[in-house]
């Protein structure tokens, strides 16, 4: 199958290369304004590396989430449009929570949001740009990739406070007062590999599989992490696979930490996310 966008990224890829804004382009076609030779060469340099399924991302160096553009390129996970669901999520709850402030065990505060394998950052950032009240924290492993997150906070200015490491460890001096743990973790089961070289060949490894034939091993450890970080109540927010809208509920619902578990569907109707509560009496 060939590029799946070809119009759209053409455009984006030739204002990248006019440094121009994407809505200017057909403006400056109206206006009869063509872009110059070497911004031509660029251009169809540009165009070459898509056609070989380099991601335009990659090409650009920018990804789009939420309102925020975010670096991005070799060695980190390029965010998707799907994910924003996790982030009206995460929102959704502390909306119901919180006010300006929240109530835990007769302390006022704001409320502690976790991100477990952040990757660029984006949804971590996305969400302390949306509701600066809340104190926001995220893990990730893989050393290129925290330092992309690490770039994309300091760009940004957001205080976000993040750390490279286990997910399955991380944060020990959150546990048991965490609001929200959210995750985008690697989901995809062993042995299926993803069509799109964009995802195959540019996506690190290390975001994309599962470490198990479903694919939910990774996935479960760090449920199990959040159980801990979370304090009764709190809520579990996590990405996974069209596949998994079945049996990462029940996976979770198995361990006995967890209950109110949902499946959430994405703007195209896809199972994209589990939410799950955090039982008073959680089952080790």
């Amino acid at each position: 199958a060939g590029v799946s966008s070809p119009e759209s990224d053409a455009t984006i890829l030739l204002a990248h290369a006019w440094g121009i804004d994407v809505a200017d382009v057909q403006r400056e076609r109206l206006l009869g304004h063509a872009p110059g030779i070497l911004v031509e060469e660029h251009f169809h340099t540009l165009i070459e590396k898509r056609v070989g399924r380099v991601p335009v991302q990659h090409l650009t160096g920018r990804a789009a989430f939420r309102n925020i553009e975010f670096s991005v390129g070799p060695g980190v996970f390029v965010p998707r449009p799907e994910a924003e669901l996790l982030v009206d999520l995460v929102l959704a709850e502390l909306g119901c929570r919180f006010k300006d402030v929240g109530i835990v065990t007769g302390e006022m505060r704001g409320p502690v949001v976790v991100d477990l394998c952040t990757g660029s950052g984006a949804i971590a950032l996305a969400l302390k740009s949306e509701l600066p009240t809340t104190s926001v924290y995220s893990v990730e492993i893989e050393p290129m990739a925290f330092s992309w997150a690490q770039r994309n906070r300091d760009d940004l200015g957001l205080d976000v406070e993040i750390h490279c490491g286990a997910a399955e460890s991380a944060l020990p001096e959150l546990e048991g007062v965490t609001d929200v743990v959210v995750s985008n973790p690697p989901y995809i089961p062993s042995g299926m590999v993803p069509v799109d070289p964009e995802v195959r060949d540019h996506d690190p490894e290390v975001a994309l599989y599962g470490g198990s034939e479903d694919g939910l091993r990774i996935p479960l450890a760090i449920a199990a992490r959040a159980a801990q970080l979370l304090y009764t109540g709190g809520l579990l927010v996590m990405e996974h696979a069209d596949s998994q809208g079945v049996s990462l509920p029940a996976a979770l619902g198995r361990t006995g930490a967890w209950s109110e578990i949902q499946d959430h569907r994405d703007l195209v109707g896809r199972p994209r996310a589990t939410t799950a509560r955090r039982r008073a009496d959680p089952i080790a």
